[in-house]
């Protein structure tokens, strides 16, 4: 469940430049999304890849 967490602190922690982004038209906080959502992509290729090993070695609980 950590890394479960760790999506969702992501997630929350670019709450504001969202915001800034839709609501205020801020550039740069846009790319501060970009980069999130990025970085998000990165880390939930890496608990996909986690998953399928574990699966794949039967040490899923």
């Amino acid at each position: 469940m950590a890394r479960f967490d760790e999506v969702k602190n992501l997630i929350m922690s670019l709450e504001a430049d969202f915001e800034k982004f839709y609501d205020k038209n801020n550039q740069a906080a846009g790319t501060r999304v970009r980069k999130g959502m990025q970085d998000l992509k990165n880390l939930a290729q890496e608990i996909r890849a986690e998953i399928q090993e574990k699966k794949n070695d039967g040490t899923a609980s």
